[in-house]
């Protein structure tokens, strides 16, 4: 039988005590993290959250204390009354390890049996296992301080935009299913048979409305749903910092932005990030480093050498050039040792597998460039983009020839993969502003411009003019905040002009019927008054990642999903009983595997 803390209360956490509190007498609670009987002499070491302190029982101690202290295994949880001593062999690599608490009265509150994986340290488990026994594997420091600087993160979030006027307003979990870019998680209505809610991929359409109803500054820490292919920065549940702002332009919103990440860095990590943020435009960003999301911690830009080859004879150069796309490259300074032509073989079959038909390089490994297209290269024409890429000796210099689309981030991939190879990016926190989106891509396959963000989405002043004479020449008041080569924020200036909103809607082929049956009562409200206004969205998740150091968003969220939007400690999704489908109207339909 389990014994009972009545009668002792905690007066302190483990990992809070110090020589400060030599001589008094404490009551700790945890769980045993080890065991060490060397006979008369006993050292429990005991973990809670705070951190872990050493118990001792010697030949002083209450034989039947002393006979409990000697039963204890890994896990078991122990209240424990005593007092604080200074210990004759300190621990330095613990804050608690100048003390020790000799203990003169012990319970056991919970045996336990032993665990499938051991909690302390970070032995090499496999991930299902430690997922399967998740409130285990919570246990381990590593996950608690990652939980803990989350906690930290959420507090400091809070409190920044309390102190700039913001409000907190919860939006509802269950709402109407509207297209928002990914697949919504449904949910059926018991009541309203045949009918089905949908849970927020974003509470855009919500804090819109506050807008229009008055509140001028909306932020909440909101929980989205997305039914999507998941991958280490992703899950299908995840938490937004979401944030609106009323009479407002770019500008504003970004300065609010760049607050928050001022403050929620120097409260966490006492690390100064300095402001303003720098700002470049989607254009750029992709034409310097072919991504929306560029890490500038290191260089390795894209360099065009299109008008150097247009009349090459390399066909592979000239063919690009000719049908409207180029040949660009990047060069990874002093890499020609470390990338052999083996591994450049292997970046080959990488760049085929995401979408380019090859990879030609420059590899000067010898007095002499080794270059895997010199034969059709016209005398001084290597010389010449050499020069132009700054391509030296000791240098590889690697090329793909496309339409841009392909070309471009190609080598955007293709520069970090191979930074990764040469470990040359440092550590720190870079931060970024993308700005100037374009308002429309061009969809291949249906031939035809489609919307690139929100329906709501503000073009910019100046591109008004060209909504429907020219799409490709129309940028949006969109931004995205970029950490460390992260997506971290996404956001944007709203539409609030009705005859906009409206040829918007025509834009994305929405009739009348559709326009009024997922948004007639957006399009409504803004009928009766809407101030200017924007926001963002910020990823608490991902947020935390990164500053956690964690290598995927499984080790900064409590109970994760793994790739297959399954949770493998409670084996959710699960199957329902008959008598549940029949009260909301449901009928399975067995589909092949």
């Amino acid at each position: 039988m389990a014994e009972s803390m009545k009668g002792l209360k905690r007066t302190h956490y483990c990992g809070d005590l110090r020589l400060a509190d030599e001589g008094k007498e404490v009551v700790v609670g945890g769980w045993v993290q080890k065991q060490r009987d060397k006979g008369t002499l006993i050292f429990v070491d005991l973990r809670d959250r705070t951190g872990i302190v050493q118990l001792t029982f010697d030949d002083r101690s209450d034989p039947a204390v002393h006979e409990k202290a000697a039963g204890l295994h890994s896990e078991y949880v122990v209240i424990a009354k005593g007092t604080v001593l200074k210990r004759e062999a300190p621990n330095p690599d613990i804050p608690t390890g100048d003390v020790e608490i000799f203990v003169t009265e012990l319970r056991v509150l919970s045996e336990a049996q032993t665990p499938p994986f051991h909690i302390s340290g970070d032995n090499k488990v496999n991930d299902e296992i430690r997922l399967k026994y998740r409130y285990l594997d919570l246990r381990r420091k590593t996950l608690q301080d990652n939980l803990r600087i989350r906690h930290e993160i959420a507090k400091s979030t809070r409190e920044y935009f309390y102190e700039n006027g913001f409000l907190e307003i919860e939006t509802p979990m269950m709402m109407k299913s509207t297209p928002e870019g990914a697949r919504d998680y449904l949910v059926p209505s018991r009541v309203h048979n045949g009918k089905f809610y949908a849970l927020p991929q974003s509470p855009q359409i919500y804090k819109q409305l506050l807008m229009i109803a008055g509140y001028d500054r909306y932020i909440q820490l909101a929980r989205c749903f997305r039914d999507e292919d998941l991958r280490a920065d992703r899950q299908p549940e995840f938490t937004q910092i979401d944030m609106e702002m009323s009479f407002v332009d770019i500008d504003d919103v970004l300065e609010i932005g760049e607050g928050f990440v001022k403050k929620v860095f120097q409260d966490v990590l006492h690390v100064d990030v300095p402001t303003p943020l720098p700002r470049m435009t989607y254009q750029e960003a992709m034409e310097r480093f072919g991504s929306d999301k560029p890490d500038t911690r290191f260089g390795m830009e894209i360099t065009d050498v299109s008008d150097l080859v247009k009349d090459s004879e390399f066909g592979v150069f000239q063919n690009a050039v000719e049908n409207g796309g180029s040949a660009r490259a990047i060069v990874a300074k002093n890499a020609a040792s470390a990338l052999t032509r083996k591994n450049i073989d292997k970046l080959v079959e990488y760049v085929r597998g995401i979408g380019a038909k090859g990879l030609a390089f420059v590899r000067w490994a010898d007095e002499t460039p080794s270059c895997s297209f010199s034969k059709f290269m016209k005398e001084g024409e290597l010389e010449a983009i050499l020069e132009r890429l700054g391509c030296e000796k000791g240098d590889v210099a690697l090329f793909v020839a496309d339409k841009n689309s392909v070309t471009l981030p190609v080598l955007g991939a293709l520069r970090l993969t191979v930074a990764k190879q040469l470990d040359i990016i440092p550590e720190g926190y870079n931060f970024l502003w993308i700005t100037e989106f374009p308002f429309f891509e061009w969809d291949e396959e249906q031939k035809t411009w489609v919307a690139m963000h929100h329906p709501f989405t503000m073009p910019m002043d100046e591109c008004l003019e060209y909504m429907e004479t020219d799409p490709g020449r129309v940028r949006a008041k969109a931004y995205d905040l970029v950490l460390n080569g992260t997506e971290l924020s996404s956001g944007s200036i709203r539409i609030t002009d009705p005859v906009l909103q409206q040829k918007m809607f025509e834009a994305l082929g929405l009739s009348k019927k559709e326009i009024e049956a997922k948004f007639g009562f957006l399009v409504d409200a803004y009928q009766y008054g809407a101030p200017p206004h924007g926001g963002m969205g910020i990823g608490l998740d991902r947020l935390a990642m990164i500053m956690t150091g964690a290598e995927s968003l499984r080790d900064v969220v409590a109970f994760p999903k793994v790739q297959n939007a399954s949770e493998l400690m409670s084996e959710c999704p699960s199957t329902v009983d008959e008598q549940q489908l029949r009260e909301l109207g449901i009928q399975l339909i067995q589909t092949e595997e």
